[in-house]
């Protein structure tokens, strides 16, 4: 198992950054729910249920002085939980509560020291479900905004030491892939290698599984696929996209496409255009374009071969404690990239009822450009025939 916090001061540092921001961006107060957000700021990946955990980072405006402390407000019952985050070493007030109190007021009350107006804005978490954020604003009078989006610098752009983890991670995922193709042989079943890529993962460092698809043949031509009890082919083309959570909780997200036996030449094909569009979307990776120009690469390239209408999702999504968080790379989406945002690049092709293929990078947007965190071989690689496991197919390199 990998370590489960960093070190406390980096928490610390992110909760004075966090209420930074939200003052130079005119905020009252932050307000975040449970989830990648919690992890982000104080560690603490506690579940809550439909119980309101919120923590609570008023905002001092320029010039007024020392903000007041951070507040956690917790249900009694996952008191216990505490120990396992930073909490115990920062200076945040935890205020407990019990069922039948009112945990609403107990933020507004956190929140009014901040207050400058007579309608605060206040920067709300997107874990924070309305069951809870509407109570909250009835009490404080307050307009709520997405802290995600007002804060995009401190959630958005990854540090060294989340970069760091993101990389650990790819490599992990990458010795993973590295075994899949010993895995596909004919008379297999999807839910056979799913079973297998599952206890793999978990030799490779990773402390979680998240999701495993196994998509051979025409169940390859459903993006969202998982597994079956279909009967691995020769001739069959897999998709193989497979992650998991390390260390403090970043993901490892990555796509590769295998073929069983004897490539099929409208395969290989396919496969020249969708590598060539893969490579094309991340060698167009750098500061300043927008997360849509990086799907419109890939998507052009694709469309110039006659493909665009099996081409059908976005190209990309963010990565970070979230397995699927901005940056979205999709039309549409204008926001310019900086460095240290990781996302992946994952164009597809999709022909129903035949088969499908996927192949997906992460990438860290760098001052110059981009590093991509996933080194495997982009080939579409043969497995369990005349080929042995692990050749290119034919017309690879």
């Amino acid at each position: 198992m990998t370590e489960s916090l960093f070190p406390s001061d980096v928490y610390s540092r992110r909760l004075t950054r966090a209420a930074e921001l939200a003052a130079d961006r005119g905020l009252d107060g932050l307000v975040f729910g449970t989830g990648p957000d919690l992890e982000y700021l104080i560690g603490s990946s506690v579940s809550s249920h439909e119980r309101l955990t919120a923590l609570v980072v008023p905002v001092a405006k320029p010039g007024s002085g020392a903000p007041a402390r951070p507040v956690l407000v917790l249900p009694a019952v996952e008191r216990g939980d505490l120990p396992a985050s930073a909490v115990p070493d920062l200076d945040v007030d935890v205020v407990l509560w019990a069922d039948g109190e009112k945990p609403h007021r107990i933020v507004a009350d956190a929140l009014a020291p901040a207050a400058h107006a007579d309608r605060p804005r206040i920067g709300v978490g997107a874990s924070l479900t309305a069951d809870h954020l509407l109570p909250i604003l009835e009490l404080t009078g307050a307009e709520a905004v997405l802290a995600g989006e007002t804060l995009r610098e401190l959630f958005m752009r990854k540090d060294d030491a989340e970069i760091t983890q993101l990389r650990d991670a790819a490599a992990a995922i990458d010795r993973v892939h590295a075994r899949v193709p010993a895995m596909l042989r004919a008379g297999r079943t999807e839910a056979d290698v799913a079973d297998e890529l599952s206890a793999v993962i978990l030799e490779e460092g990773h402390d979680a599984v998240d999701f495993v698809i196994v998509g051979s043949g025409p169940n390859g031509a459903n993006p969202h696929h998982d597994f079956s009890d279909r009967v691995l082919c020769d001739g069959d083309v897999v998709v193989v996209d497979i992650g998991g959570t390390w260390g403090v909780g970043y993901h490892s997200d990555c796509t590769r496409t295998y073929v069983i036996g004897d490539a099929p030449d409208r395969a290989t094909e396919a496969w020249a255009v969708l590598r060539a569009a893969q490579e094309a979307a991340v060698a167009a990776v750098r500061p300043g374009v927008t997360a849509a120009s990086i799907d419109a690469a890939a998507r052009d390239a694709i469309a110039a071969a006659g493909h665009a209408d099996v081409f059908i999702h976005r190209t990309g999504h963010g990565i970070g404690l979230s397995l699927h968080e901005e940056p979205f790379i999709m039309e549409g989406n204008d926001l310019p990239l900086e460095p240290g945002m990781a996302f992946s690049v994952e164009p597809g092709l999709y022909f129903e009822g035949d088969f499908g293929m996927r192949l997906e990078d992460i990438v860290v947007v760098t001052e110059d450009g981009c590093e991509s965190l996933n080194r495997g071989s982009h080939e579409l690689v043969v497995a369990g025939g005349a080929h042995g496991a692990g050749a290119p197919a034919e017309g690879e390199k």
